[in-house]
């Protein structure tokens, strides 16, 4: 059969079956990505004879004879489409893994549809940007700069990897091929909870291609943890690479690696394996009365109460809240459910091991190479030498990639067989396998006296940390941090992580603190509503304050530091914001309209410790080497570091040559979250170019015998008083001496700083349909000096997204037997471009910030305060409270046919 690709002829027989996507994959057009499998997302839109189509489910032997066009075909760098060139300027990226699918589709687009983005845009999804970026590019609008020598620092110049991206170039995890390369799939459990009794491989391992199948029996017994943290004690010790126990619907209970996906999936199929099934639980409250289904054991050390299925347990009071609550005249009480909540990052897990050497490489989808190294050092007791881990380009990670849950298995077979393996989950694989955000079921107590001044602050926070404990604790403890943003003598914070027969829960986005926010800020609204205060003014009279201590579980000192009235600030903004776009209309007869706002304080780097190391080096050609160990996947952390870098070396982006995330390249880094990324790698990049300028200007001084204060860097040149020197000639100059320009830095995460963010919205709700449109969403941050400021906005825009999701549309569903039963992306419904609407964006200027200067990370923070400013949006339209997650029209159409004190007509 013979296949036209991108002008080029191919004779090439697909498998049976076979689907375009993976076929033009196979002859190396890695610009066509996988991100459902199932013509959900997008991602691997290609043309036929000029017409999008989703090559997931398009039959690859349909383009016989036909011409086909994907990404790379359509332009290259230095050669752009006129739509990649859009989406280069705008803008209209982040992690860049759907950029690909969204330009072949747009390019394509008539007047009428680009007049028409959300059925135009309805078959591609993205879930970094927001969307508003990628309406940008579409519609021709540029955001991107080009900044002068020495002025990188608050320029929204473009991403290092932009051409790469918009033209399918940018390498990701898995878009290599390598020869005799074997795959690796794995059985999971049907049981919520069981114990292996047998597993026979006899017919498994006759399927033809299949090489080995590995259980429990065939890897290292160790325990460990999945959780990524420079301090691995804070998370349990509580998971093997294979168990004889299984303790949730979809845990692993075999591997098999084969020639082809197809024979290991087959090879899964033919395992025979004989389960006593265990009783289950699946409610942490059930799970910790007496008497329930013990997951672990009793002689554990790494669980608090195995007995009652206690992880870890916080149980922290300042002052004495029962007095403050006796002091109260209004006391309000309420319990907020916040439910489990998918990445849906469009780039699913996967790993590549291969030798090389003697030693083994790893190539993979994570936030924290380094820790990925130090874990697969442990579990196969391998010496730092005998092990490189190592990022391409990664698409989205959101907390999802703060895991090792991909890189064991790969290792192990390659360490096994000497030969290269892929292991690739597929989408079903991460809805129902990989950590989600932990369901937390919050009761706030609030007391206040008449005039709003609070007295009394209660939580109980009950976290489901599912069946292992990776960042349960961890979470808890920063959920705490919610009560942190009110001021009151009286506080208590009860907490427990509790273990159940469910998927385990983990990093996302927000760690912690997202599920509190919703629960503590919707209370404050109620609380305002008792006490006939507006909920601005409430929140006014109670946010902590500069020179206040950040009092959340103890009263002892810390290493938060700010100066500045942010957080009041951002309150203000928005109200201002509200009040100015009040007179919107209704979208017509039986809609209601309410507005809601709420906040959030967030800490600019984990309490735990973290470390990020930079290395500067000024190469004979003239460009400064950086090299830094943060992973790239969105946060745009990479444009800051080369901005960071030119601004101190006194030259521009251009001449930043990045290397990042490989362990054999750069120093450790703890990783990219809790936008650590910026606030500690960037500290760590920033020291670094001091010092490589520091050491230049040195040269310079002595060379010139010029005094060094009169010494100044420009793009080309040192100045030294009168006299200007090229720096090639100072570069040649020091290498006769043995003088090289390069510095190493390390950074820290303390002190931290805080970011402050106030989100409003003005909503209408269909009192017959129980729809909810956003009529209006405005977002106040305090972002410190700003680094990019359209990554900034990009930052918030998606963030904004994802709260909004998390909010109304996705749906995690659990039957009884915990078995998912919506896993993909067409039933889980995260937010496409019709569900999000463009965010007006405030920005407070402060400079009270410990980071690079004098900046703070806004990618994890923005998402905290957009489902409670929701909630209260919807409780000011209806005269309803919603306390449950998420907002859906059926739980909303319910509660309004069955209360009678609904509203018949607009508050505002």
């Amino acid at each position: 059969m013979t296949y036209l690709v991108n002008g080029r002829s191919f004779d090439k027989e697909p498998e049976p079956g076979q689907c375009l996507r993976t076929f033009l994959r196979e002859l190396g057009h890695f610009g066509v990505k996988k991100g459902c499998d199932a013509g959900d997302c997008g991602a691997c839109t290609v043309w036929l004879d000029g017409s999008p189509v989703h090559s997931c489910i398009t039959p690859a032997f349909r383009a016989e004879g036909r011409e086909v066009t994907t990404i790379e075909g359509l332009g290259s760098p230095g050669n752009l489409h006129p739509m990649q060139r859009r989406f280069r300027d705008a803008p209209g990226f982040q992690c860049g893994f759907c950029t690909a699918g969204m330009i072949m589709t747009s390019a394509t687009f008539t007047e009428e549809q680009k007049a028409d983005l959300p059925r135009a845009l309805k078959g591609n999804l993205c879930r970094c940007t927001g969307y508003r970026a990628i309406e940008d590019a579409v519609k021709g609008l540029s955001a991107v700069q080009t900044a002068a020598p020495g002025k990188a620092v608050g320029t929204s110049v473009g991403a290092p990897a932009a051409e790469d991206v918009v033209t399918g170039r940018a390498e990701f995890t898995m878009d290599t091929r390598m020869e005799g390369m074997l795959h690796l799939k794995v059985l999971h459990s049907p049981h919520a909870h069981a114990r292996i009794v047998s597993i026979d491989k006899t017919a498994a391992l006759a399927v033809p291609g299949v090489h080995r199948v590995y259980t429990w029996e065939d890897v290292p017994r160790r325990r460990f943890t999945t959780a990524i943290h420079t301090d691995h004690l804070v998370d349990p010790d509580d998971t093997y690479i294979l168990d004889d126990t299984v303790r949730f619907v979809g845990q692993r209970v075999a591997a098999v690696l084969a020639d082809t996906v197809g024979a290991a999936e087959e090879g899964c199929r033919k395992l025979a394996v004989e389960y006593e099934v265990l009783p289950a639980v699946f409610d942490p409250e059930e799970a910790m009365a007496d008497g329930a289904p013990q997951l672990h054991e009793s002689e554990d050390p790494f669980v608090r109460d195995s007995v009652h299925n206690l992880l870890f347990e916080i149980h922290s009071h300042i002052g004495d809240v029962d007095a403050g609550f006796a002091a109260a005249d209004v006391i309000h009480e309420g319990t907020y459910v916040s439910p489990r909540v998918q990445h849906a990052h469009l780039e699913t897990h996967g790993s590549i091991a291969w030798m090389e050497d003697g030693r083994l490489n790893v190539r993979t989808s994570s936030q924290s190479p380094s820790i990925a190294k130090v874990k697969l050092s442990y579990l196969f007791a391998l010496r730092p030498d005998q092990l490189r881990v190592f990022c391409k380009r990664v698409g989205g990670g959101f907390g999802g990639k703060q895991e090792v849950i991909s890189e064991d298995l790969a290792a192990l077979a390659t360490l096994d067989t000497g030969r290269p393996v892929g292991y690739e989950y597929t989408r079903e694989e991460e809805f129902t396998t990989a950590s989600p955000r932990h369901p937390m079921k919050l009761t706030v107590k609030l007391g206040a006296k008449a005039d709003g001044t609070l007295t009394a602050f209660q939580v109980r926070n009950v976290s489901n940390t599912g069946a292992y404990g990776n960042h349960g604790g961890e979470t808890l403890f920063a959920g705490g941090a919610a009560v942190m943003i009110y001021r009151c003598p009286n506080k208590k914070y009860d907490a427990y992580s509790v273990y159940t027969n469910t998927v385990p829960s983990g990093a996302l986005r927000g760690y912690g603190m997202t599920q509190p926010a919703f629960a503590v800020e919707s209370a404050m609204d109620e609380l305002a509503l008792a006490l006939h205060l507006d909920p601005f003014e409430l929140r006014r009279r109670n946010i902590v304050r500069s020179g206040d201590p950040l009092v959340a579980m103890h009263d002892g000192p810390d290493d938060v530091m700010f100066n500045e009235d942010g957080l009041a600030k951002c309150i203000d903004l928005v109200a201002g914001a509200l009040a100015r776009t009040a007179d919107q209309p209704s979208p017509g007869p039986g809609w209601l309209v309410g507005a809601g706002v709420a906040s959030s304080l967030h800490e600019t780097a984990p309490p735990t410790e973290h470390i990020s190391e930079a290395w500067i080096t000024l190469g004979d050609d003239l460009v400064y080497e950086l090299a830094v160990g943060t992973v790239e996947f969105g946060e745009g952390t990479s444009t800051a570091h080369v901005q960071i870098a030119a601004n101190q070396l006194g030259t521009t982006p251009a001449r930043i040559r990045l290397v990042q995330s490989d362990t054999d390249r750069t120093g450790f880094d703890t990783g990219a979250f809790a936008s650590a990324g910026l606030f500690v790698a960037g500290n760590a990049v920033l020291r670094a170019a001091n010092a490589v300028r520091d050491r230049i200007l040195e040269f310079a001084a002595m060379h010139t015998g010029v005094h060094l204060v009169m010494c100044s860097m420009d793009d080309q040149d040192v100045v030294c008083g009168d006299e200007r020197v090229a720096l090639a000639e100072l570069v040649a100059l020091a290498r006769t001496r043995g003088i090289r320009f390069t510095a190493a830095r390390k950074a820290y995460g303390s002190p931290r700083s805080v970011t402050s963010n106030t989100q409003g919205f003005r909503i209408a709700v269909h009192r017959v349909t129980g729809e909810i449109r956003v009529l209006y969403s405005v977002h106040a941050a305090d972002a410190g000096v700003i680094v990019n400021p359209e990554q900034v906005r990009g930052q918030v825009d998606g963030g904004v997204a994802q709260g909004i999701g998390f909010a109304l549309t996705e749906n995690y569903q659990v039957d009884a037997d915990g078995v998912m039963a919506n896993p993909s992306l067409r039933n889980y419904r995260i937010p496409t471009y019709a569900d999000v609407p463009r965010t007006d964006l405030l920005l407070v200027g402060s400079s009270d910030s410990a980071g690079p200067m004098r900046s703070k990370g806004m990618a994890e923070c923005c998402i905290n305060p957009v489902a409670p400013a929701l909630a209260n949006a919807l409780r000011d339209a209806t005269g309803i409270r919603y306390r449950e997650l998420p907002l859906t029209p059926e739980r909303i159409y319910s509660r309004l046919n069955e209360s009678q004190s609904a509203r018949t007509g607009p508050r505002r």
